[in-house]
Formats: structure tokens, C-alpha cells, sequence
């Protein structure tokens, strides 16, 4: 008998013990009542009727899910291979359990298929240059599907982009006949530019004649300084022509004489 009564207050014992249950800051329980929901409780000290009433501990921390690499063809018919992180925490706990058998696994399924799907409509080149765009894209897909959930998808991001060694070797191609491009383009520009500030110097020099003599004396005076033996300089024609008018009446005086 007493061996009984010991079995029977263990087991109230045991029973009351197990109805107190300690929540996290960052947790919260949802309860239900012969199976039927009843509330959201937490964070600190509950107490669950025992066989009555159950708990599913529900963590609102921030999570963290990789999301495994993917095989993609993008837009323009490149194979690419792409993996991917996502974050995101429960906002509101009774969906998280009611509407969905298991929001983590639900979560990860869903991010790799949005994955593929937004990706799969990008070329290469935006897939490599416009990463941060195409994470708002999946972010913003993502957050709208997981509503129903109770799930908020905080962040994506494309962590690495995977393609073949000979796709490699073409975008280095392409790069290159890119820079070679530009080089010629601003070769270019900079003859257009040299020629057209010429031009207006001629244009200058022509509207004041004097400034051109200015400009012989200053080239003869850049010539001096370069030590060269012999110095070739070119007089202009206007002051030939200001030398024959000076030496012509001279010559005709003297043959009159």
C-alpha cells in the first residue's frame, strides 16, 4: 500500500513539475486545448495543464537558411550555377504553426524554386553586375508568398555564381575587346578635340597679324634653347613683303641717278 501511495504522489509530482514551463525572451508558446488552439503565450513563466493542454515552442530570433546551389539556364541560354542565404525570423507564431506543417523546411523549398524562377529571367551580365537588385527581387517574392506563413523574409543574398571555364575565358574576352574600345573612343575624342582647339587658334592668329610674329619669335627663342647646331626658321611672308617695299624705292633712286 505504501508502495502505492509513494508511485502515485511521484507521478503528481512529476505532473505538477512538468506544467510549469519557462519561455526565452525570444520565445513563445502556442498552446492548445484538447487539441483545439487556445492562445499564444510567453515569454517567462507558464503554466500547461498536463494531457490537457500542449506547447510548441516557437523561436522569433532571426534565422538563417543556405539555400543549396542551384542549376539555372539565364535568359540569354548560359548554365549557371547559383547558391544563395536567406534570412528571416516569425512574426506571428499561430500561423507559423497552424498554417504550415513546417515553416523551416516550407521556408527553404520555396527560396530555392523563387531562386531559379527570378534568376532564370536575367542575362548573365545583369546575373553578375546586378546582384543587389535581383536580392530585393527574390526579398520581395519571398516576403509576399511567407505572409501567409507568418514569416517575414528580412534578406537575400547571392553569395556565389558558378560558370563554365570556356564561358570564363569569353567574358575575359569580351572584357578586353571592351577596354580596347573604350581606348581607341577616347583616343579619338582626344584628336577631335586637339584638332577643333587648333582650328580656333588659326582662327586667333589670323584675325591679329602681329600675333603671328610674336608667335615666330617665341618658337625661334624655344629653338635657341635646344642647342642645335644649325636652325632652320622660316621668315612669314608679310615681312618679305614689308622688305621689298623698304629696298624697291631705294633701287629706283639709284638708277635714276
Amino acid at each position: 500500500m505504501e508502495i502505492f501511495v509513494i508511485i502515485i504522489l511521484t507521478l503528481v509530482a512529476g505532473l505538477l513539475i512538468s506544467a510549469f514551463r519557462v519561455l526565452r525572451e525570444y520565445e513563445r508558446g502556442v498552446v492548445f486545448m484538447l487539441g483545439r488552439f487556445q492562445k499564444v503565450k510567453g515569454p517567462g513563466l507558464i503554466i500547461i495543464i498536463p494531457v490537457i493542454q500542449q506547447m510548441v515552442r516557437v523561436d522569433l530570433r532571426t534565422l538563417v537558411l543556405d539555400i543549396p546551389t542551384q542549376d539555372l539556364i539565364t535568359r540569354d541560354n548560359v548554365s549557371v550555377k547559383v547558391n544563395a542565404v536567406l534570412y528571416f525570423r516569425v512574426v506571428d507564431p499561430e500561423r507559423a504553426i497552424i498554417n504550415v506543417e513546417n515553416y523551416m523546411e516550407a521556408t527553404g523549398q520555396l527560396a530555392q524554386t523563387t531562386l531559379r524562377s527570378v534568376l532564370g529571367q536575367h542575362e548573365l551580365d545583369e546575373l553578375l553586375a546586378e546582384r543587389e537588385k535581383l536580392n530585393l527581387d527574390i526579398q520581395a517574392l519571398l516576403d509576399k508568398q511567407t505572409d501567409q506563413w507568418g514569416i517575414k523574409v528580412a534578406n537575400v543574398e547571392i553569395k556565389h555564381v558558378d560558370i563554365d571555364e570556356s564561358m570564363i575565358r569569353a567574358i575575359a574576352r569580351q572584357a578586353e575587346a571592351e577596354r580596347e574600345r573604350r581606348s581607341k573612343i577616347i583616343h579619338a575624342q582626344g584628336e577631335q578635340q586637339a584638332a577643333e582647339m587648333l582650328v580656333e587658334a588659326a582662327r586667333s592668329l589670323a584675325r591679329q597679324p602681329e600675333s603671328m610674329q610674336l608667335r615666330y619669335l617665341q618658337t625661334l627663342t624655344e629653338i635657341a634653347g635646344e642647342k642645335s647646331s644649325t636652325i632652320v626658321f622660316p621668315l612669314p611672308v608679310s615681312f618679305m613683303d614689308t622688305v621689298r617695299r623698304i629696298v624697291e624705292p631705294d633701287v629706283i633712286s639709284k638708277d635714276s641717278e
